[in-house]
């Protein structure tokens, strides 16, 4: 299995302009002065997508007292994006990336283990940037389910 790079702390986090559900642009530039949590997942709408996406919405008051932006990446089309977020009440920007190269240079793209077998895709990843756009945590096959309350908890939040 080829080895995706990886980024770890103190690392700069690669820049992006990417559309978002809205139709907009979001380009990570725009956050400096912020924290912020990129999560990326491989597929809007489905089942442990949706819940990790409803984790972050359901804690999003508390991430953004405590100064944090969430953004979630993933290679859906923005139309997905803004069924997604019209259905599950999403209230934080979700960006498009369907070419994957902003996936793959945080390296949340690449080969990974699916039910015992070897494939490409997503690589289920949270990211922390501090203001000045450097990665404060980089998190790796992440699991769906109980991944946010375990970040807050690595935050201080709870």
């Amino acid at each position: 299995m080829t080895e995706t790079p990886r980024l770890t702390p103190g690392d700069t986090a690669p820049d992006f302009s990417l559309p978002t559900d809205t139709g907009e642009t979001l380009s990570l530039k725009e956050l400096r002065g912020r924290k912020v949590v990129l999560y990326a997942y491989p597929a809007a709408m489905t089942p442990g997508c949706t819940k990790q996406a409803c984790d972050f919405r359901d804690s999003l008051a508390s991430l953004q007292a405590a100064g944090y932006e969430v953004v979630g990446i993933s290679p859906d089309k923005p139309a997905k994006l803004a069924q997604f977020r019209e259905r599950d009440a999403l209230t934080f920007p979700l960006v498009s990336d369907q070419d994957k190269s902003v996936l793959t240079a945080y390296g949340a793209y690449g080969e990974k283990q699916l039910y015992g077998k070897t494939v490409t895709g997503v690589i289920r990843s949270t990211f922390v940037l501090d203001e000045e756009g450097r990665i404060q945590r980089a998190m790796y096959n992440v699991k769906a389910t109980g991944h946010v309350a375990k970040l807050r908890k690595d935050l201080g939040l709870d």
